[in-house]
C-alpha cells in the first residue's frame, strides 16, 4: 500500500509542477502580444482616459510577476477574475458552460467507452477475417477525420437530408431530459465517433497480444470456449493499457471540445473560449486554458494510478 501511495504522490506532484508551468506559458504568452493590451480591447478609437482607465482595471500598471502571482493565488481559490466585456466573475461566465462540456463528455462516454470495449473484444475474437479488416478501415477512417469534418456530415444527413435530429444544440432552462439528450446527440455522436476508433484498437491490440501468452494457449488446450479465453483470461490482463487508453480519450472528450461545440454552436467551455479570443476577453480566455489543462492532468494521473492498480509489475517495479 505504500508503495501505491509513493508513485500516487509522485504524479501527483509531478502533475503540480506541470500545471504550475502551464499557467506560466498562458499568463506570459498574453503578455507577450504585440502592442498596448487595453488599446487592443477598446480598439485604436479609445481615449486616452478609457485607456488609462482599462490598464488600472486590469492591473497593467503593476510589474507583470507580481500580476502573475496574483492571478495564480485568485486561481487557487477558483476566483479569475471579471470578464472585460461583460464586468462579471469569470466563473459565472464559463461556470455552466464548464456543467455542459462536462455533461456532454460523459454522454459521449457512457456510449464510447462500453461500445469500443465490446467492439474490440468482437474484433480480437475474428482477428484476420473480413470484418476485422472492415472494422480497421472503417476506425482508420475515423480516427483520420476531422472533428468538424465529422459533425458537418453528420449534420448533412442526421439534420438536413433526414430531419432526425437538430443541427444547433441549442439548450434551455426547463427543458426535459430526453430533450436535452436529443438535442445534443450529434455533438456526442461526433465525439464518440473519434474516440471509439482508438479505445476499440487499443483494446484489439491489447488482447491479441496477450492471446500468444502461455497461460493462453493452456486455457485453450484445456478446451475453454474462444469467448471465455478472452473475457475470463486475457482481458482482465489487458485491463492496464486499456484503462490507460480510455482515461486519454476521457481526457479529449473534455479538452478537445472546441472545435464539435463551434461546429454545433454548444453552450460550452469551447464555444465561450472561441467566444472570449474573438472580443479579446483575455481573462477568460486564460481561465478556460488552466480549466483545460488542470482537467487533462488530472485525467492523466487518473490513467497513471489505473494502471498502477490493475499492474503488479507497475507496484512493485524491482
Amino acid at each position: 500500500m505504500g508503495d501505491i501511495l509513493g508513485l500516487v504522490g509522485k504524479r501527483l506532484g509531478l502533475g503540480l509542477v506541470i500545471l504550475l508551468i502551464i499557467s506560466v506559458i498562458i499568463f506570459f504568452m498574453v503578455e507577450l502580444l504585440p502592442g498596448d493590451i487595453a488599446e487592443a480591447v477598446l480598439g485604436q478609437g479609445a481615449t486616452k482616459e478609457n485607456l488609462a482607465a482599462m490598464r488600472e482595471q486590469m492591473g497593467l500598471n503593476q510589474p507583470a510577476i507580481w500580476r502573475y502571482l496574483q492571478w495564480l493565488g485568485g486561481a487557487l481559490t477558483l476566483d479569475f477574475g471579471s470578464s472585460i466585456v461583460t464586468q462579471e466573475p469569470v466563473m459565472s461566465v464559463i461556470g455552466a458552460r464548464f456543467a455542459n462540456t462536462l455533461f456532454l463528455a460523459a454522454y459521449a462516454a457512457v456510449i464510447a467507452v462500453p461500445f469500443a470495449i465490446i467492439l474490440g473484444v468482437i474484433v480480437a475474437l475474428l482477428r484476420n477475417t473480413v470484418f476485422d479488416r472492415v472494422a480497421n478501415v472503417l476506425t482508420l477512417t475515423s480516427i483520420s477525420s476531422p472533428e468538424f469534418f465529422l459533425g458537418y456530415i453528420l449534420i448533412l444527413f442526421f439534420s438536413v437530408k433526414w430531419g432526425m435530429f437538430p443541427a444547433i444544440a441549442s439548450l434551455s432552462e426547463g427543458m426535459s431530459f430526453a430533450d436535452l439528450l436529443e438535442r445534443t446527440f450529434l455533438p456526442a455522436l461526433t465525439l464518440v465517433l473519434v474516440v471509439v476508433a482508438h479505445m476499440m484498437r487499443m483494446t484489439r491490440a491489447a488482447i491479441i497480444n496477450l492471446l500468444a501468452s502461455p497461460y493462453i494457449e493452456m486455457a485453450r488446450l484445456k478446451g475453454a470456449p474462444p469467448w471465455k479465453v478472452i473475457v475470463k483470461h486475457a482481458l482482465p490482463n489487458a485491463w492496464a493499457p486499456i484503462i490507460n487508453v480510455v482515461a486519454l480519450n476521457l481526457a479529449y472528450l473534455i479538452t478537445g471540445v472546441v472545435l464539435v461545440e463551434v461546429v454545433f454552436v454548444y453552450p460550452g467551455v469551447g464555444q465561450a473560449l472561441v467566444d472570449a479570443v474573438s472580443k479579446r476577453d483575455f481573462p477568460v480566455v486564460q481561465a478556460c486554458c488552466l480549466i483545460f489543462a488542470a482537467t487533462f492532468i488530472l485525467l492523466n494521473l487518473a490513467a497513471d494510478v489505473g494502471a498502477i492498480l490493475t499492474n503488479p509489475r507497475l507496484r512493485h517495479p524491482k
